[in-house]
């Protein structure tokens, strides 16, 4: 610190001591909140979400009429080809000239 005056000194140790204090003061309160809400039991809002019904609305849904484990979407539409042997499909399918050896 060769070439500058004692105020310039002053202030920089003042700017980290007041930096220092900022940051720990933020940290603390931060702590403070996290074991509030940690210690907080959850609250039984009413139209709020409980996990008992959604467990279920979710295990219905798996067995939907229609559907199959299988099923293709993007195939259903037309869009990609699809990977079940269908013996009608297979039928149309066109033939090699020879057999591979």
């Amino acid at each position: 610190m060769i070439g500058q005056d004692q105020g310039q000194t002053s202030q920089r140790v003042k700017v980290g001591m007041i930096g220092l204090a900022a940051v720990l003061l933020l940290i603390g309160f931060a702590a403070a909140v996290f074991s509030t809400a940690s210690r907080e039991r959850p609250m039984a809002v009413a139209g709020g979400v409980r996990s008992d019904v959604v467990a279920n609305l979710v295990s219905g849904n798996q067995s939907a009429p229609g559907a199959s484990a299988t099923s293709e979407p993007l195939a259903d539409l037309g869009l990609t080809p699809s990977a079940v042997n269908d013996p009608a499909t297979n039928a149309n399918a066109p033939k090699p000239a020879h057999a591979p050896r």
